[in-house]
């Protein structure tokens, strides 16, 4: 019993060296994955791995944290241990849904309705968020960020072949939103409600109506088009 408790001992000790004191087992590689508009270089600076540390030693949770803190167009980041030697960074992005025009430069705004980053140049396929509050008095129930909370969930919820045509998204108050399509269109999409059921409509007016300029779907159930 005591030669197998001192082979026991011997072996954990071993084991611990081997994980903490030896050469063997620290991290030598660090490579980041996933990224679109960030560069991986961008990723593995902020991330500040400590390269020749003990791997098992990582504080995986810490520097996940530390990428979000540094760069708040990620979204999301999984540090995983690539033993022998290595840290893997799978990073994935936030997308922008909708953009908000300062000076010259854009602000991007995700589908949880977060500002994430300021960019020069606006993304492609990203509709215009207008702004443009009267002083009714759902303008005075609704806060700007609740109005912004309710044009991301109309952005986020438009149909595939709509939301590549959507070029603005203007808000006037919680019940008065309009599309700004392609071609000149507009489309009268009211409040954030009954989603599903105006893409469906504003869909059909669409493919019925290709030469028509102005859209009124705030009522689903009986839309209406005009111009032509």
């Amino acid at each position: 019993m005591l030669v197998t408790l001192a082979a026991a001992a011997l072996l954990a000790g071993g084991g611990t060296w081997a994980l903490y004191g030896s050469s063997w087992l620290r991290v030598e590689k660090v490579t980041a994955s996933g990224t679109e508009v960030l560069t991986p270089e961008q990723v593995l600076s902020a991330a500040a791995v400590p390269v020749g540390a003990p791997l098992v030693s990582v504080d995986t949770d810490e520097i996940a944290s530390r990428l979000r803190g540094r760069l708040p167009r990620i979204d999301s980041v999984d540090v995983v241990r690539a033993w022998p030697h290595g840290i893997g960074l799978k990073v994935t992005e936030r997308k922008p849904v909708l953009l908000i025009k300062k000076g010259a430069d854009f602000i991007e705004v995700d589908a949880k309705g977060l500002r994430f980053d300021t960019v020069a140049k606006a993304p492609v396929g990203v509709p215009l968020l207008e702004m443009a509050a009267d002083r009714s008095r759902s303008a005075r129930r609704f806060d700007e960020e609740r109005l912004l909370r309710e044009a991301v969930g109309i952005a986020v919820g438009l149909p595939d072949a709509v939301a590549k045509e959507t070029l603005q998204v203007k808000v006037r108050s919680f019940d008065s939103v309009v599309l700004e399509l392609t071609k000149g269109r507009s489309v009268v999409w009211g409040s954030g409600e009954l989603g599903e059921a105006k893409g469906r409509a504003l869909t059909a007016l669409l493919k019925a109506a290709p030469k028509a300029d102005h859209f009124d779907v705030s009522v689903p159930t009986a839309p209406a088009v005009s111009g032509s």
